[in-house]
């Protein structure tokens, strides 16, 4: 053990030597104590974010096939297909239920899209005069026969067989389910909001802006009509407010203005179909599963419970992709920083020591003429990097949270800003769609879309980016640190001293 003793003598003998070795060895632990610790904090901010975000599956009809089918019964090769023959192919509710027993689903909502005329007790919200309002009405008349924007939702039937009317209906489940609601789009101020409980029931929820409008409040009743013109009562069971400023043609058109969407249960947005309306069918089922990560079998699962040639799953994790996209980058970018580091550090680390021992050439020349094995004099240099590295070690332990905390939350300002803009550039929603190449909403048209009037983008849930990562040092993060730093040391004195200890004690000496 006398290498040992040597090595101690030798740091306290040279301490200016000493301080520059911890010195070295500190900024070298440091930054990779910043990259495990970002990297960790980055890991478990995505296990996080996988159990909190879920993933989006959307049964609805299989439009592609649809399309596909009518095109193949053309026999001729220069007729088009006439739009006004598409069918649509209703979900069964039966099959949606199945679907939502699942394991894996956290949350579900049935949506049914139509549209309903006002009654003689309520008027719609017009940004239109009377006149042009009059007007509108009677094209909305001639655009039914044309299968215009209302004969375009998902109801089953004809693409001509349903009135645009005065307010879009939106037939839920689950209101605190659908995407305007949990992604903050819709807020409610008054009432409650639809649950399951509510089906079957004429209740519905209006904005605020309608029932200011026309005086209304919680519990008042008022009149809609149906596809076949007969009055229908509902009853107003919540209120809430919308920040979505809706579209241009908004302007044109009475149902396609946010204002005027009504929440009800989808038993009642069917029955607003009319009387030769399905009711045990659907537009759509949105499904919101608890793991993204178990998305594939959910899908392979529901497939086998439905007629994949008529209905198609579509999924979106978009939303989660793209949140965990700056904190995959930064846990990739912290992995390359350790890996840089610790190669810098071997280096660096190997060019201080190989000068040292250079300037030490007597000492191991007198050491090995006195008998002393090689290998004990490369570990009295061991020993000596060592002992700086664990003063080293503490220095990084006290400051690396520090310095982790300052570089990670930098790195991930830049990845989040880099995502956004890149999100941005591709447009609403990412500027893509979900798998299969369909939107996500149950609806084909304007009238069928979801989230109100043409707003569509908002088909799924959103997600607020993570913006920031709880960066924390942990005694796993120690001991691997404890482990590069051994690891730097070890493989910088062999690559220093394996020059020297190839030559006789008496070459060392001569030299």
């Amino acid at each position: 053990m006398n290498f040992i003793k040597r090595a101690l003598q030798s740091l306290w003998a040279k301490k200016g030597r000493s301080l520059i070795l911890i010195g070295v060895f500190s900024a070298i632990l440091i930054f990779v104590l910043a990259g495990l610790t970002i990297r960790s904090a980055a890991d478990s901010a995505t296990d996080n974010a996988k159990k909190s975000v879920g993933a989006t599956v959307t049964l609805s009809a299989n439009r592609q096939n649809m399309f596909n089918r009518d095109q193949d019964s053309d026999s001729s090769e220069d007729s088009r297909p006439d739009p006004s023959s598409f069918q649509m192919t209703p979900v069964n509710l039966a099959d949606a239920e199945k679907i939502a027993a699942l394991s894996g689903v956290k949350s579900y909502s049935f949506e049914v899209s139509t549209s309903a005329s006002k009654g003689d007790d309520i008027e719609p919200i017009s940004s239109e005069d009377e006149d042009d309002s009059t007007e509108a009405s009677d094209d909305s008349q001639e655009s039914q026969q044309m299968g215009g924007f209302g004969g375009m939702g998902m109801g089953g039937g004809n693409m001509g067989g349903m009135e645009m009317g005065d307010f879009q209906i939106t037939g839920v489940s689950s209101s605190a389910d659908y995407s305007s609601f949990s992604g903050g789009t819709a807020k409610m101020t008054d009432g409650e909001a639809l649950t399951a409980e509510d089906e079957g029931t004429d209740n519905v929820l209006v904005e605020s802006a309608l029932a200011e409008a026309n005086d209304l409040s919680v519990g008042d009743t008022f009149t809609l009509k149906d596809a076949d013109d007969k009055d229908v009562k509902v009853t107003i069971k919540g209120i809430y407010e919308t920040s979505d400023a809706g579209t241009s043609m908004g302007m044109m058109f009475n149902f396609m203005n946010p204002a005027n969407t009504i929440f009800s249960s989808y038993t009642l947005a069917n029955t607003l179909k009319g009387e030769d309306a399905d009711t045990e069918t659907i537009d759509s089922a949105v499904y919101n599963l608890s793991d993204p990560n178990e998305m594939d079998s959910f899908v392979a699962a529901a497939e086998k419970l439905i007629d994949t040639d008529s209905f198609s799953l579509q999924t979106n994790d978009q939303m989660y992709q793209q949140m965990l996209s700056p904190l995959n980058n930064v846990s990739s970018f912290a992995k390359n920083i350790i890996i840089l580091v610790a190669a810098a550090g071997v280096i660096i680390l190997t060019l201080i020591v190989m000068m040292l021992i250079r300037e030490r050439k007597y000492e191991i020349g007198v050491l090995l003429s006195l008998g002393e094995a090689r290998s004990k004099v490369v570990l009295q240099f061991f020993t000596e990097v060592v002992v700086c590295m664990i003063f080293a070690l503490g220095i990084a332990s006290a400051s690396g949270n520090l310095v982790g905390n300052a570089v990670g939350q930098q790195l991930l300002d830049q990845q989040t800003e880099t995502t956004t803009a890149d999100a941005a550039q591709q447009g609403p929603g990412g500027g893509e769609m979900p798998s299969g190449g369909e939107r996500p909403a149950g609806g084909m048209g304007m009238a069928g879309g979801r989230g109100g009037g043409m707003n569509f983008a908002n088909a799924f849930s959103q997600t607020e980016e993570i913006k920031d990562l709880d960066i924390t040092v942990s005694a796993q993060q120690i001991a691997a640190l404890a482990g590069i730093g051994i690891g730097i040391s070890l493989i910088s004195i062999l690559l220093s001293s394996a020059g020297i200890l190839r030559l006789n004690p008496k070459k060392i000496l001569i030299s």
